[in-house]
């Protein structure tokens, strides 16, 4: 039972609420929260502070507490210290609380570990964590981090991949897999990061060296289940044997378990992996079937011409409830050299969306071509005429312009030279008929519906946008990446990619929960619920007494509030 409790300092005593129980056969006080003086305690139990309170602090607690309440759900720092072992004696807090914190900073406010301690000041974490700003020098948490490597890093996302399929029931009957890199600010003379290589930029920073990223989601919410880190000069083809055998590895029993088994394929059917045309290669797709794995993938339309050629008689509605303006053809052709299921689908959106680009496409070719016959018909040009000709290839390079777009050069000299082309309309309608809007589908799921195809393969956009989210600077943001050992960019990548999880756990919850918010919208919400901190003055000595209070809410907080439990964090009086 509670019982009050005077301690006497100097002359003055101070009143504290104490539980005990019994540890080891023994009392002790296991619980105890600081009352004050006996004026605070009249003042306290008469309703109003004595005084007005001196200065204020406000601490950010809603985003913070509702991340550190699901990491909490995941297990993350249970799981990382049984992979790492018990913490150093003179650690102030275990690797598994340092990564779940640096985890936490990612999501809501990314910064390097040099400016965490500062970040973490403005926050109330350091109350409901127990956790002190001194403990998060930059110096304690690399000291943390560095005693992670690859074996434990794979072990600990198994582990945490198994609580969040456990606790939240993810679907793992369709998962979705797609391949990006991200730049580095390592320098090229650098040898202690051979993950880091130049390569193809996908974010067009061609100065920088590269870190290929991996990822496999979930249709459910775009969980991320499985990463795999490779160096930035490999093709993703390469790569995709190698994520497929570590999904494998790690999930078998996970396919068969809770969520595992649920959706098309029924109780303990393996997974449909979908993929886009990037991955292709006869390899890959014999390494998919041996593995027992389905999938749904895609193929590039020009390798099947006589598929494209089809006339549109030969299309059907899809589903026009779900996907109003598509039609499809189902029928089957040689992949690989292989018989397989191929789906020609055509979507009226995306027949628009292609002509309009492809009309400016043409504009900017034309415009290109009309320059240099405007600099010929001067006769003032010293190019000899292999080098316009490779002009003019250049110019109409890009795609399908030179299937409807002739160009002609005459003359030898290079003041007789000129040039000459035209627009074949019938050409442009042919290819308007051939090939905008249409998409060719391949898949080994004999059974399924072509709606099912088609909505298997758009959920390669769940994946898609989770590399959005990582390239988003201020919230759960991978960039800017500022390490130069491998060993910390892989640490890099881990907390990246568990706070890309940790934030579409959110999301989901909050989507079944009735509100459908990105993450942005998700986290700018909960950021919106702070605590106040007011400040009393208790004299010439000792610290100012402090009353915590949180904001008020709007309606949308407030079910946010209930639904991330954030009372079990909020300050109590």
């Amino acid at each position: 039972m509670p019982s009050i409790v005077g301690k006497k300092h100097g002359n003055q005593t101070y009143y504290y609420l104490v539980e005990s129980a019994r540890v080891d056969g023994k009392p002790r006080i296991v619980a105890q929260q600081y009352l004050g003086s006996a004026e605070e305690v009249v003042a306290r139990l008469s309703g109003a502070p004595a005084g007005a309170p001196e200065r204020t602090q406000h601490k950010k607690f809603g985003d913070v507490a509702a991340v550190w309440g699901m990491l909490k759900r995941m297990q993350v720092v249970e799981a990382i210290d049984e992979v790492c072992g018990s913490r150093r004696s003179d650690a102030a807090a275990s690797v598994g609380t340092y990564v779940a914190l640096a985890t936490m900073n990612r999501i809501v406010a990314p910064c390097s570990k040099l400016a965490f301690a500062d970040w973490w000041a403005t926050t109330a974490g350091p109350r409901f964590t127990r956790l002190p700003v001194a403990a998060m020098d930059h110096r304690r948490i690399w000291d943390a981090l560095d005693t992670f490597d690859t074996a434990k890093l794979a072990a600990a996302e198994r582990a945490i991949s198994t609580a969040m399929v456990t606790e939240f029931g993810l679907d793992l009957s369709g998962l979705a897999l797609d391949m990006t890199n991200f730049a580095t600010f390592i320098d090229s003379a650098n040898d202690r990061a051979p993950l880091a290589q130049r390569g193809h930029a996908k974010q067009k920073r061609h100065d920088l060296r590269l870190v290929g990223l991996a990822l496999v989601v979930t249709r459910d919410g775009a969980i991320p289940i499985t990463s795999h880190t490779y160096p930035g000069n490999r093709p993703d083809v390469t790569q995709f044997a190698d994520v497929l055998d570590e999904l494998t590895s790690r999930y078998r029993s996970l396919f068969s378990g809770p969520g595992g088994g649920a959706g098309a394929d029924g109780p303990g059917q393996a997974p449909t992996v979908v993929f886009d045309a990037g991955q292709n290669s006869a390899r890959n797709f014999a390494h998919l079937r041996r593995g027992g794995l389905h999938y749904v993938g895609s193929l590039p339309p020009g390798d099947f011409p006589g598929l494209l050629g089809l006339p549109a008689a030969r299309f059907n509605p899809v589903d026009p409830e779900r996907f109003p303006g598509l039609t499809a053809y189902d029928t089957r052709a040689p992949v690989f050299g292989t018989e397989q299921r191929v789906i020609v689908t055509h979507s009226v959106t995306l027949h628009a969306a292609q002509s309009r680009g492809f009309d400016q496409t043409l504009d900017k070719a034309t415009r290109a071509l009309a320059l240099l016959a405007a600099a010929l018909a001067r006769g003032r040009t010293r190019r000899g005429r292999r080098a316009v000709l490779a002009e003019v290839t250049r110019i109409t390079s890009a795609r399908w312009v030179k299937r409807v777009l002739g160009a002609e050069l005459n003359g030898e000299a290079p003041a007789e030279m000129r040039l000459t082309w035209r627009i074949d309309p019938a050409a442009r309608r042919d290819l308007e008929d051939e090939v905008f809007g249409k998409r060719l589908l391949v898949t080994d799921q004999d059974h399924w519906t072509v709606a099912d195809v088609v909505a298997g393969y758009r959920s390669q956009n769940d994946v898609e946008s989770g590399f959005r989210q990582l390239k988003d600077p201020h919230v759960v943001g991978f960039s800017p990446m500022f390490h130069w050992t491998e060993s910390k960019i892989r640490i890099h990548v881990f907390t990246c990619v568990l706070a890309l999880a940790v934030a579409h756990l959110m999301r989901r919850e909050a989507h079944h929960a009735g509100l459908d918010l990105s993450v942005r919208e998700l986290l700018l919400a909960l950021a919106g619920i702070e605590e106040t901190v007011l400040l009393y003055p208790t004299g010439n000595k000792g610290r100012p007494r402090a009353q915590r209070i949180l904001t008020d809410t709007d309606a949308t907080q407030k079910r946010l509030f209930d639904l991330f439990h954030l009372s079990t964090y909020a300050p109590r009086r």
